[in-house]
């Protein structure tokens, strides 16, 4: 196809000079040896010592006509890539003398080509040109602009795409206003596995993005992806090797002002069973109780710092071999206020929240990649990721805490909780992936296996009732005081196979137009086994019998003379479990049909999915659910090029989101706060539709105008609700009939001052917006729940905002040892947290809880970094510069329609993450 392109050009250029016998032509096709060999567009082509050039086209395709016969010096050259200098061309007249070559960024030496620099294909040139490419709707970020930005993580990284939100609350990563149980994450095209109970994805801070080449989401939906997804595929492709060797290594060191301006830092007892970022103890939860203390300890000097060493050679013509390590410790301290409403009544109050938390990750990535021939090649990747968490949470000490348990007390006392808790999740994706091309058949294969074990292995709880004369133990309930472990063993294999070939003019290679087929399917096998187990201490009666003498020291009354005694007892739970299984089997057929201008891109996918559970809770012993959905997804994408510089585009497919093991086991999960989460077995499958229309202006080969109108139907949504009881606890509902979102994306990539200026310096731009009108129904009656309250039929969506926007600012010297300076900012405005709900079914507009609102704030970034040599570069970064007060509000009622009484907005949770400055220092080899 690609070979008939160049042939046609070559006839119409022959043509030409049959007519002008006194001139000649110089044509070619430039190809990208570090990208299959597919076409490089907009690579420079000038005749040196000529005032003549050109670029190349979007086949790679160049033509230099009207040449006077003789001799000439040819320039290929590419920002990033090698120059290549090809001497003696010779023009004869009324000929056409053809030149192709290949580019890439391996240097090296031939008699006729001159290589002068090496480079790497993550640069937001090459993936411009990617995306401008590209059938689908995506868009991507490489590992060059982000370094350029300071982005240290995934998670962040992706803040800096159109349309794409990270929410402080939740934690989540939001697209287009669709949080994680409409997203699906990847790595190098695999599924990624979950590391948390309450997630479907995995938590994107765990990957650095020192393992990472470019990041890319695909918002528009084709039927070769999963279909467990309705705002976007998150696809992370792991670095390789990009030329010959490399070796680099690099030292942080920076300090968050919560955590410096503590009066102490404190880390729990874990702190001792932790060892280069790995927690090990050989002690049961059961042994915990008494070999091990209650109390906190204090960490000096809580600096952050990390480490990262990354390196690789390639051996011969064929094998590559990379590798990295790194290792970062942060600390982190919160100020928090929090109260929770229940009926309009105040259930729990606490103003003086202090939350530290201490974290070690722990990245090592290995890529092997054999390259057997032109039309084979094989690779290997193993990504182990670990990351240890120990958080101490305390609330209650200035002795204004509040819990609506406890309120009974005589005499009457104030509440203090202390929660002690170490996380572990330790994460190893090993995967294949392998290409294979027989004849016009290019066969993409991968397989996958994945293990995560996310356990919290040593979780201490204490509820305490005080004044200043007296400390007792919580009084409501046997396991106040307690120490519990949490297991997640998840394991996974999955596999996709994929058959790219043409069905006409297969004879013509260079000849792109006509119809393309991929043929191809998907297996996926998850298991997990989740187990929680608590032990508790608690008095024997009568209540209060022990009375410790600081909240610093409950150590001294949990003895086991206390327990010989008779004023203690140990209880071990039963342990809460739950197994899930999910399959997924899946086959589809993708056409394409190219004409001149035109792509039109049709699928279509049967996908199988099956989701098993089974449990044995405290509060739902012995139950199970089946859940099996069998379903054609059919995608449309049609793509435009007006010409070389505007591409229009429209997609339109359905696609489905599926319960996750936890929203439908009905084990309850309880937050530091107290707040309870709880799955839902009765909870299904939402149906989701979706359609963009794509405005795309590249002005230049680094620049970007793109906008962008979207809307998506989402059939029986699932939400996070408050459940109605007196416990306050948070569960998962198909509260809506429908679900819509209508928005609009503006992005810009814009050059204000560009190198090719020649002033010394450039100045980029990035800037996104992203405006969403949303709402969705509350069923009036469902499964026996009502979800309409206060006259309300209608709400927004929850994790939506109304506006998102991201914009950076890159200054860059251009002399050989730059100077980079870049400043980033992200703003989402307010969203639901988690819907409001009637009290009662009886009085639905009168007894309610109102939807809990998390406003918008401002994250502010800035970095400078500056290369010293080609070997030594220096770095300064600052985060969260603004450290804003991140902030949930809910509306709270008139109790029983007081008219003595108005309604106000109250703050529920407020606290400020704290800025952080660190300095880096890098080395390459």
């Amino acid at each position: 196809m690609k070979r008939f392109s160049l042939f046609c050009l070559i006839g119409l250029m022959s043509l030409q000079i049959l007519a002008q016998e006194t001139t000649g032509n110089i044509v070619g096709k430039i190809t990208d040896k570090e990208f299959n060999n597919e076409p490089l567009p907009f690579a420079n082509v000038i005749l040196k010592g000529e005032d003549k050039g050109t670029t190349t086209d979007a086949q790679g395709l160049f033509n230099i006509g009207n040449l006077q016969p003789g001799t000439y010096t040819v320039e290929f050259s590419y920002v990033g890539y090698e120059t290549i200098t090809i001497e003696d061309v010779e023009v004869i007249a009324g000929k056409v003398t053809e030149v192709n070559t290949a580019m890439g960024a391996t240097a090296a030496t031939l008699d006729e080509v001159v290589i002068t620099t090496v480079a790497r294909r993550d640069s937001e040139v090459a993936l411009l040109l990617d995306q401008k490419g590209a059938i689908n709707i995506k868009e991507s970020i490489g590992s060059q602009e982000l370094a350029k930005m300071g982005v240290s993580s995934v998670a962040v990284a992706t803040t800096k795409i159109s349309g794409v939100s990270n929410s402080e609350g939740s934690g989540d990563v939001f697209i287009r206003g669709l949080g994680d149980r409409y997203l699906v994450t990847t790595m190098n095209g695999l599924p990624v596995p979950s590391d948390d109970v309450e997630r479907k994805n995995i938590d994107l801070d765990l990957f650095p993005t020192r393992v990472v080449s470019n990041i890319s989401i695909s918002k528009a939906y084709t039927s070769n992806l999963y279909g467990d997804q309705a705002s976007g595929n998150i696809d992370i492709a792991t670095r390789e090797l990009v030329g010959t060797e490399e070796l680099s290594v690099g030292f942080k060191i920076g300090a968050n002002e919560n955590a410096i301006d503590a009066n102490q830092f404190l880390v729990g007892p874990f702190q001792d069973d932790i060892s280069v970022g790995f927690h090990n103890s050989n002690l049961t939860t059961t042994e915990a109780m008494l070999g091990q203390t209650w109390n906190t300890q204090v960490q000096d000097n809580p600096v952050n710092y990390s480490f990262n060493v990354a390196g690789g050679e390639k051996f011969g013509d064929n094998f590559r071999t990379f590798a990295t390590l790194s290792q970062k410790t942060s600390f982190e301290f919160r100020e928090e206020f929090f109260q929770e409403f229940d009926g309009n009544n105040v259930r729990d109050n606490f103003t003086d929240i202090n939350r530290f938390k201490k974290t070690t990750s722990t990245s090592a990535l290995l890529d092997l990649r054999y390259d057997y021939n032109d039309n084979d090649d094989i690779k290997f990747v193993s990504l182990f990721l670990n990351k240890t968490e120990g958080i101490v949470f305390e609330a209650g000490r200035n002795g204004e805490g509040f819990v609506f348990d406890e309120v009974q007390t005589e005499p009457p006392l104030d509440q203090f909780i202390r929660d002690q808790n170490v996380r572990e999740t330790q994460v190893l994706v090993n995967q294949f992936i392998g290409e294979n091309n027989f004849g016009q058949h290019k066969v993409d294969w991968a397989v996958g296996l994945n293990i995560v074990n996310a356990d919290e292995p040593n979780r201490i709880r204490n509820e305490i009732n005080f004044n200043e004369d007296r400390i007792e133990l919580g009084r409501t309930g046997d396991f106040q005081q307690r120490k519990s472990n949490q297991e997640i063993d998840d394991f996974e294999v999955n596999a996709r196979i994929n058959d790219s070939f043409k069905v006409t003019n297969i004879e013509e290679e260079d000849n792109e137009n006509g119809l393309k087929l991929d043929v191809g399917g998907d297996f996926r096998n998850k298991t997990r086994d989740f187990l929680s187990q608590f032990v508790g201490l608690f008095e024997t009666s009568p209540q209060p019998s022990v009375f410790p003498n600081s909240l610093d020291n409950l150590t001294e009354v949990f003895t086991q003379e206390n327990i010989d005694n008779g004023l203690l007892a140990i209880d071990d739970r039963k342990p809460d479990v739950y197994d899930a299984t999910l399959n997924i089997y899946a086959g589809y057929l993708v056409s394409n049909y190219k004409l001149d201008k035109w792509n039109f891109n049709l699928g279509l996918r049967y996908e199988v999915d099956e989701i098993e559970t089974t449990w044995d809770v405290l509060n739902s012993p012995n139950g199970s659910t089946t859940k099996d959905y069998d379903n054609f997804l059919p995608s449309i994408n049609i793509k435009y090029e007006l010409n070389e510089e505007h591409n229009f585009r429209l997609s339109a497919s359905k696609t489905i989101t599926l319960p996750e093991f936890k929203e439908i086991a009905p084990f309850q999960y309880v937050d530091p706060r107290g707040q309870v989460s709880q799955g839902n077995p009765d909870v299904e499958a939402s149906e989701n539709y979706n359609l963009d229309l794509k405005w795309e202006f590249f002005p230049s080969r680094s620049q970007l105008i793109s906008l962008t109108g979207f809307y998506k139907q989402i059939n029986d949504p699932i939400n996070r609700v408050l459940l109605r009881s007196s416990a306050g606890i948070f569960s998962y509902f198909n509260s809506g009939e429908q679900a819509e979102i209508l928005g609009i994306e503006l992005d810009s990539k814009i050059d204000i001052i560009s190198k090719e200026a020649d002033l010394g310096y450039s100045l980029r731009s990035n800037v996104n917006v992203t405006r969403m009108w949303h709402e969705q129904d509350l069923k009036t009656l469902a499964n026996g729940n009502t979800f309409a309250y206060n006259g309300k039929t209608e709400t927004g969506l929850q994790g939506a905002s109304d506006w998102i926007f991201n914009g950076n600012l890159t200054f860059e010297t251009t002399n050989d040892n730059p100077w980079v300076a870049n400043v980033s900012a992200n703003f989402a405005s307010e969203n639901i947290f988690s819907l409001g709900n009637p009290e009662t079914q009886t009085n639905p507009d009168i007894q309610f809880n109102e939807e809990i609102i998390e406003k918008g704030f401002v994250i502010l970034n800035a970095i400078v970094r500056k290369d010293i040599n080609e070997n030594l570069t220096l770095q300064l970064s600052g985060k969260n510069l603004l450290n804003p007060e991140i902030e949930r509000t809910q509306i709270v009622q008139p109790i029983n329609n007081n008219p003595e009484q108005i309604e106000t907005e109250e703050t529920v949770r407020s606290y400020k993450n704290g800025a952080q400055v660190s300095f880096g220092v890098t080395y390459n080899f």
